[in-house]
């Protein structure tokens, strides 16, 4: 079997490319011309991996890499995924997480249809939410230039399947995150901050809104769905969530006890950080996708909070120990 998968470096990327390596799978890595790109996420399994450079506003050089590559998998995974950052550069978005889903389907169409399709598609495109939980059949509304786009890329994706055939599926996936999730992402930046006060790096958190309510899971777990979609005979769309709902202010609280502090001491609100629309609440209901595909978390909210926590304290104190020597 060989996958190529776009947005390798990422968060998701990069555990994905660990499970297909593990499952004796050739691994291809579509990767942008970028002085910014980093290999970090992906450093430990580098040398298993083929690079190829492609861009998804590039329609060329998408037909280029399935050509010459053929895999018999793709995953895609590369957008413009921070959301705050959708309103700054909606247009930018838009080419990427609409029109580049489907730059690579047609390619896929042009080269060979018999290529299985793995869409990274978004809570966010739930938005304000039409019903709690949310199903593969609730209605979208989002709230977002991201989530707009995501909507786009998730309807093409059906589109393309139901119209040339193509086994073609789409991940509705929840929030997921890990030790490897940006600094820019809230999560990740809570846990950082956690660290960095504990350590005596910090003594402020400027946070956004703390009521917003996200239903979050493990980034290890979220990609075995993703292979286990195209291991199906018929494609079709999952939710891809835990089933439980937390604040981020619950996230804050994990995240500061587990290194004994009160996040009231410490975290303030900023108002620049909250959204222009705001999702208040999103929780998915997998069970189809538990059905179908045998697929379930298998970490808890307050495991993945605490491995971040733990993970960010490690990165500082080897990094203290390293200028020390």
């Amino acid at each position: 079997m060989r996958a190529l998968i776009t947005g390798i470096t990422g968060q998701d990327g990069s555990y994905l490319a660990e499970l297909l390596l593990e499952k004796g799978y050739e691994v291809i890595g579509m990767v942008r011309r970028a002085s910014t790109e980093s290999f970090d996420r992906i450093d430990h399994i580098r040398d298993k991996i083929t690079f190829a450079q492609a861009d998804l506003l590039d329609q060329l050089s998408i037909i280029t890499i399935i050509e010459q590559h053929r895999p018999t998998e793709v995953y895609n995974l590369a957008a413009q995924s921070f959301v705050p950052t959708s309103w700054d550069q909606p247009v930018l978005t838009g080419e990427f997480n609409a029109l580049g889903v489907t730059k690579v389907l047609e390619a896929i169409k042009l080269v060979d249809k018999k290529i299985r399709f793995y869409q990274a598609s978004s809570s966010e495109m739930f938005g304000k939410v039409r019903e709690v939980p949310q199903t593969e059949k609730t209605s979208f509304y989002p709230r977002s230039p991201y989530g707009v786009a995501k909507v786009y890329g998730h309807w093409i994706t059906v589109n393309y399947r139901e119209s040339y055939g193509i086994h073609a599926s789409s991940g509705i996936l929840f929030n997921h995150e890990s030790p490897r999730r940006g600094l820019e992402f809230v999560t990740r930046k809570i846990t950082d901050g956690a660290a960095r006060i504990k350590l005596g790096l910090a003594d402020k958190l400027a946070l956004g809104n703390l009521d917003a309510k996200r239903d979050w899971g493990f980034a290890g777990d979220y990609v075995k769905a993703m292979w286990l979609v195209l291991q199906q005979d018929e494609p079709d769309d999952y939710v891809i969530a835990t089933g439980h709902t937390h604040s981020v202010e619950d996230f804050v609280k994990t995240a500061f006890s587990h290194v004994d502090l009160d996040y009231k001491k410490y975290v303030v609100t900023d108002p620049r950080f909250v959204r222009p629309a705001e999702v208040d609440l999103l929780l998915g209901d997998s069970s189809y996708a538990q059905k179908r595909l045998g697929w379930g978390p298998t970490v808890t909210f307050e495991e993945l909070v605490k491995m971040m926590v733990d993970a960010d304290i490690k990165r500082y104190t080897q990094k203290a120990q390293g200028t020390q020597e």
